[in-house]
């Protein structure tokens, strides 16, 4: 639509817009200007891991070793190395609806059985601890937390993490605890890595973060793992023999990012929890949509369900995919459909874009869905 010239306001980023901070490019620039560009070990190199457990250390309380962590192509590719690295044929991962799309793929990939818990907004889209234990088997291997989450921006409250916790420790099975969206969380709240609260947790937590979303480096591809050195052993193991170690100037770079200024990153979580907020302002001033407020990442998922078995410009729409192509032909506003992520009753929308975008996208769909018959 756009190649023919329509103007189109697109709410379906999944990575921050802005740039880069230019430290971390200067970085990158000055390890290919010395010749930064050959193999590395394959698991990263060891002044990026010894950065990594300073991380923790500083603001997670976390003491992790450098032979405990491994430096992947991104946070996606650290918890696939995961899942190839833990799962037999059959066993089960736990995960949360609505959930990131590739989870449940990648856990059919490694040979498991995703276990779907659908979430409500009644507990912010989060799992409970009786959600959990309800899908416990003894098949269960794993279950993925992502606290801040894509697509909601939940954040769990940390008596659901010690009562989850305290059921991996109880019924011995890991947790992967997808971190990649901590720094941006929203109205004071603080960040908790589950692996902090108990030692029983943290030998069973194997914590994912990287720096994509947090440093706007989602091109650079570096993420990591930290966890028990048997699992972290086992995916350093598989990585040598599939990708190989991470690029060596990306790696560059995520060390300036980890030890230089956070000025920057906190300035970007600034701008995102206005932006936030004023997603959240112009929802409420469309009828039949409910959403929960996001705490954290850059997504709302609004539940659009009123409208559905509604007619729009002759179409009926039965599903979030039809309500995401109804916003695209009526008011040239593009959505992601809630189905890809476990719940067809919502859709949703990215405010990694300018207030103006936000400003015009919204008032784009009201005024579509002030057109909807029946």
């Amino acid at each position: 639509m756009r190649k023919a010239g329509i103007d189109v306001v697109s709410f379906g980023a999944g990575e921050p817009d802005f740039d880069t901070p230019l430290p971390i490019k200067e970085a990158a620039i000055e390890a290919i200007r010395s010749g930064f560009t050959k193999y590395t070990p394959s698991s990263g190199i060891s002044e990026l891991k010894e950065a990594v457990a300073e991380k923790l250390k500083r603001e997670n309380e976390l003491d992790y070793s450098p032979s405990q962590v491994i430096i992947s192509c991104g946070a996606k590719h650290s918890i696939y190395n995961i899942l190839m690295a833990i799962c037999d044929p059959g066993d089960e991962v736990i995960i949360g609806a609505p959930y990131w799309v590739s989870y449940p793929e990648m856990v059919r990939l490694a040979g498991g059985n995703p276990v779907i818990v659908q979430t409500s907004p009644q507990t912010g889209y989060c799992m409970t601890p009786d959600d959990v234990r309800s899908k416990v088997t003894l098949k269960t291997k794993a279950i993925i937390l992502n606290s801040p989450a894509n697509p909601t921006g939940t954040v769990y409250p940390e008596e659901f993490l010690r009562g989850i916790g305290e059921l991996a420790a109880e019924a011995d099975f890991y947790i992967i605890s997808d971190e990649i969206y901590e720094k941006l969380i929203y109205d004071g709240l603080k960040h908790v890595s589950i692996a902090a609260l108990n030692e029983a947790f943290k030998e069973r937590t194997i914590l994912v973060n990287g720096v994509s979303k947090s440093y706007a480096m989602t091109g650079w591809r570096i993420g990591y793992a930290v966890g028990p050195e048997e699992v972290i052993s086992a995916m350093s193991r598989i990585q040598s023999h599939s990708t190989s170690n991470p690029t060596s100037i990306s790696q560059a770079a995520a060390l300036a990012a980890l030890r230089g200024d956070q000025n920057e990153v906190e300035r970007m979580g600034r701008e995102f929890e206005r932006r936030r907020d004023l997603i959240c302002s112009k929802l409420d001033e469309i009828e039949g949509i409910s959403y929960v407020r996001p705490q954290g990442a850059f997504y709302i998922f609004p539940n659009v369900s009123a409208y559905f078995g509604k007619r729009l410009r002759g179409k009926t729409i039965n599903g979030s995919l039809d309500f995401a192509d109804a916003m695209l032909e009526s008011a040239n506003v593009a959505l992601v459909p809630g189905v890809a992520f476990g719940d067809d009753g919502c859709v949703r929308l990215s405010f990694a874009t300018s207030e103006e975008v936000i400003e015009e996208g919204l008032n784009r769909i009201r005024k579509a869905l002030d057109e909807v018959e029946g």
